[in-house]
């Protein structure tokens, strides 16, 4: 079996100057990036003062790069299957997708048509619906083959997301502390995309129970009025070691209500000492530190949840746990690495 591994480069998109990529790639500091009356500005300064905005555009940029890799991995894999089959890729795909894929049945079609908005009559757009529902079909089987391809060829990507220092103080962590990975989440109680990622992370953290470090950092969004409470609530629980078993209560009972009288009874549920909880609330002994999580994430320029840093590489949005597995396997691979090494 052929094997090919795909290393992208700045040189592909053309665009990057590299002595500019050298200087934002250093970290010790000791570059000089100006001088103001006689005061000479190092990388590191411009780091710490201009975190948020350097992260913002270097993942901005990251995306960018990681789609325009992705197109060309998807077209190079094409390429290579259809050179060893003696065929151009336009003919490939037609033998191994487009004969494959079935049009809708006429019954198909029309409980199609009844879904669309739209006062034509099925006659005149039932060609259009057909030709829509055959687009999307061969779409998606075009996607699949492509990705057993990547499988073939044995793809790997060393394109690896922007990243920060993130500082762990006030973090509620799981794990051992020198774990080779540290998976950090930025994360809001009401957010439903937290919620919905949450049973991914548990997954992980058993998972790699005992390779990873896994910290959460309140992010309770200003649209979200009750986050901020909730997240108070998670850590008066943490006083009496029930920090985790809340957390998870109130991401599990993503339907249910987050108002203080509920957080209570949430506290009553785990047997915590209600007298302790209900005055670590109500006096709001932990809103400083519920408030440092959201000023550290603002810092480093989060705007929205879930955010993630797995060893300083940040991560956001809506992930699935085979994209969350893939930077955790690709870090310890890392790190076995560097010990060989």
């Amino acid at each position: 079996m052929v094997q090919i591994k795909w290393v992208f480069t700045a040189a592909l998109l053309g665009c990057m100057n590299l002595g500019a990529a050298n200087n934002m790639t250093r970290q010790d500091g000791g570059e000089v990036v100006a001088e103001v009356a006689g005061h000479k500005i190092s990388l590191s300064d411009l780091e710490q003062k201009k975190a948020a905005r350097l992260l913002q555009a270097r993942n901005e940029l990251f995306i960018a790069e990681r789609d325009a890799l992705n197109q060309y991995i998807d077209q190079q894999v094409l390429e290579e299957k259809a050179k060893a089959e003696h065929l151009t890729v336009e003919q490939l795909l037609k033998r191994d997708v487009a004969s494959h894929v079935t049009d809708p049945t006429e019954d198909q079609l029309k409980v199609y048509y009844e879904g669309v908005d739209t006062k034509d009559p099925y006659d005149s757009v039932r060609d259009k619906i057909m030709a829509h529902i055959h687009d999307q079909r061969v779409s998606r089987a075009r996607a699949e083959y492509v990705k057993n391809l990547r499988d073939q060829y044995a793809v790997r990507i060393m394109l690896s997301p922007p990243s920060a220092h993130v500082s762990l103080e006030g973090a509620a962590i799981q794990g051992p502390p020198s774990a080779a990975v540290t998976v950090v989440e930025f994360a809001d109680y009401e957010c439903p995309y937290c919620q919905q990622i949450h049973p991914e992370i548990k997954k992980l953290v058993q998972q790699y129970d005992g390779k990873i470090t896994f910290a959460f950092k309140d992010c309770p969004l200003p649209m979200h009025r009750q986050a901020g409470k909730a997240a108070e609530a998670a850590r008066c629980a943490g006083d009496q070691n029930k920090f985790w078993e809340y957390h998870d209560l109130l991401f599990e009972k993503a339907g249910s209500r987050l108002d203080v009288p509920q957080l209570k009874e949430y506290a009553r549920s785990l047997q915590l000492d209600s007298q302790a909880f209900d005055r670590c609330l109500d006096t709001g002994e932990k809103t400083a530190a519920v408030q440092k999580g959201f000023h550290d994430a603002k810092d480093l320029g989060i705007s929205g949840t879930p955010s993630f840093f797995v060893n300083g590489h940040f991560v956001s949005g809506a992930l699935k746990y085979d994209d969350l597995r893939e930077m955790v396997d690709k870090e310890l691979a890392a790190s076995t690495q560097v010990k060989k090494d």
